[in-house]
């Protein structure tokens, strides 16, 4: 028998799940708030791979800059095989660590409707290409591919990155609902995670010992990459096409396994006993704001989502970053990126962290002020805390960097920080929505949304990053503390612009009602 916390299961073939997949996704369609914004930035996605499969190959320098892109095509054409393993290895760690894939439904809108597994499979595919890590990686591919390809086998080859995109993200979906079944069966967390550790170390040995390459150049990927240059890639497309189709059939059966069992995380969380603890001595601030940091901090932490999100963004690159062996000129660019990535956890609507029980908080008789802070603070700590991780793994790897790098890494490390600071809790205050984070497959904001906040997140934090790699090239240590200032300055003002406007008792009671009707 199902939990009571999970939805109604109906059975049928996969024809009855591909047109209820079909109402869902349009059902979503329509809950878009600003549909113009959303055309023009799905018109802007198609330009830009575009772009990306065809730019690179017209690039046409000379000089320097024309070695420079020489010396990058000659690297980059034996690693084609590794970067498209890459993709897979993204697409299983984006599927596992959100339990299958994202919901089209929340689990209390999906208990009245009896949603079948293979419709819950076929929407987390559908909504697979809303993951800006996955746009990201699918632009990389089209693009070193167009330059390192000849022009006559140009079109053959982004046909076999296509299908290859595709077959790998189904199969990335055939691992999720895999290791989510795994998780939901007694000892499977323990499980898990001991398998995820061990595959880490393995990872790290391998390169230690010198062995990772030659096992990387020994798979799959590495023949299709050779096939995609020749006459051979319509079988290598093919091939793919029919591996992303048994790929999609197979997943089924894993989602109706996991989804058949209770969500044994979930629910401890939701049925455990959580005895009343001393009161926290404030260590600064008053009593009032230590109570409530302790109680956001709780929040974040027992929510299985935010908690597996928070442990793969913080690990995930830092790892990277290690085994790689990544100079700091590359490093600057993973604060803001991991920075983001945590607030796009629940900072984007930093609200929906209390849920129904935003109404009870507001009973409380703390002020308003220190709501505000105390959550700031809060996302703050989980942006600090995971980026943090990537930076002690970098020094680690590449040691004490020089006196104008390190000032560099400090400034833009702060910099995006109260950046993303800044611009998600004003998102918070501005554009509020109702979210049920229970689940570790929800979003705090509807998947349109969670895109547009990636986008712009992830665009501003590089364009950052890119300013400061500029500056860590300069003789002169103070120069990027002196460029910091603007930054912070700006990030600053308008933070208190939107403390300011949560102070304002209409704007507050709207976020509140809006937030607590889950």
């Amino acid at each position: 028998m199902p939990s009571s916390t999970e939805p109604a299961r109906a059975s049928g073939g996969w024809g009855d799940a591909l047109r209820d997949a079909g109402h869902l996704v349009a059902f979503r369609a329509r809950t878009v708030r600003r549909r113009g914004a959303a055309f023009l930035g799905a018109g802007g996605v198609l330009l830009l791979t575009v772009l990306f499969a065809v730019g690179p190959a017209d690039v046409d320098a000379g000089g320097a800059l024309g070695d420079v892109l020489d010396t990058l095509v000659d690297a980059l054409r034996g690693n084609i095989g590794a970067a498209m393993a890459g993709t897979l290895l993204l697409s299983v760690v984006s599927s596992t660590s959100s339990g299958g894939g994202r919901e089209l439904l929340s689990r209390s809108e999906a208990s009245i409707h009896p949603l079948s597994p293979r419709t819950e499979h076929l929407g987390a595919l559908a909504l697979a290409p809303l993951n800006l890590a996955w746009i990201i990686q699918v632009w990389g591919l089209l693009a070193v591919v167009a330059l390192v390809t000849p022009g006559a086998a140009r079109l053959g080859a982004q046909v076999v990155v296509v299908t290859w995109v595709l077959a790998a993200t189904a199969l990335g979906q055939v691992v999720g609902w895999t290791v989510e079944g795994v998780r939901r069966t007694p000892h499977g967390v323990l499980t898990v995670r001991v398998a995820g550790i061990a595959l880490a170390l393995v990872v790290v040995a391998l390169h230690l010992t010198g062995r990772l390459r030659p096992v990387v150049e020994a798979l799959p990927t590495t023949w299709l990459a050779e096939a995609m240059q020749d006459d051979r890639w319509p079988l290598a497309a093919l091939g793919l096409v029919a591996v992303a189709v048994l790929a999609v059939a197979v997943g089924g059966v894993p989602a109706s396994w996991a989804l058949g069992l209770p969500p044994r995380e979930e629910l401890r969380v939701q049925s455990g006993v959580h005895e009343a603890r001393p009161v926290p001595e404030p260590r600064w601030g008053s009593a009032d704001r230590a109570l409530l940091r302790r109680l956001d901090r709780g929040s974040v932490w027992r929510s299985v989502g935010m908690r597996r999100g928070l442990m793969v963004l913080g690990i995930g690159p830092g790892l990277v970053a290690l085994v790689a062996g990544l100079e700091w000129g590359t490093v600057l660019l993973l604060p803001g990126l991991t920075a983001s990535g945590a607030a796009l956890l629940f900072g984007v609507n930093a609200w929906c962290l209390d849920g129904k029980g935003m109404i009870w908080r507001e009973t409380l008789p703390v002020s308003s002020a220190d709501v505000f802070d105390v959550r700031a603070l809060v996302v703050a700590e989980c942006m600090a805390a995971v980026s943090g991780v990537t930076v002690v793994l970098a020094l680690l790897r590449n040691g004490l960097p020089p006196l104008v790098t390190g000032v560099a890494v400090a400034s833009c490390w702060l910099v995006v920080l109260v950046q993303v600071l800044a611009i998600v809790m004003t998102w918070s205050v501005r554009s509020p929505y109702s979210a049920d984070l229970s689940s570790p497959r929800a979003t705090p904001a509807p998947h349109a949304a969670m895109a547009g906040y990636a986008g712009r997140l992830s665009l501003i934090t590089t364009l950052t990053a890119m300013l400061f790699t500029a500056l860590a090239a300069l003789p002169w240590a103070w120069a990027p503390a002196v460029a910091a200032v603007p930054f912070l300055a700006w990030s600053t003002r308008r933070l208190l612009r939107a403390r300011r406007r949560w102070l304002d008792g209409d704007e507050r009671a709207r976020v509140v009602l809006t937030v607590a009707a889950v």
